[in-house]
């Protein structure tokens, strides 16, 4: 499976299992497939919403930040690219 770049996880938290995602290569968007890979991270799972300021959003552009429910402990720096 080909991928490309999105950005980085800039802060993950625990209790809600929400990863803070910074999309600094690429627009990342709801229904896209994303793979998490970092040091002791390797997860793939479809966004299916993504937040900003506790509001809904259907996506973020290159450049912005949101939060995304994810079904795995993700660290700071980790690598999110986009499933194509």
């Amino acid at each position: 499976m080909p991928e490309e770049k999105v950005g980085v996880v800039t802060h993950y938290f625990g209790k809600p299992g929400v990863a803070i995602i910074k999309a600094t290569d690429a627009a990342l968007k709801v229904g896209d497939t994303i793979h998490i890979k970092g040091h002791t991270t390797d997860h793939t799972q479809l966004v299916e919403q993504m937040e900003v300021d506790h509001a809904a959003v259907p996506g973020i552009p290159k450049g912005g930040e949101a939060g995304v429910k994810v079904g795995v402990h993700a660290h700071e720096h980790d690598v999110v690219y986009r499933v194509t």
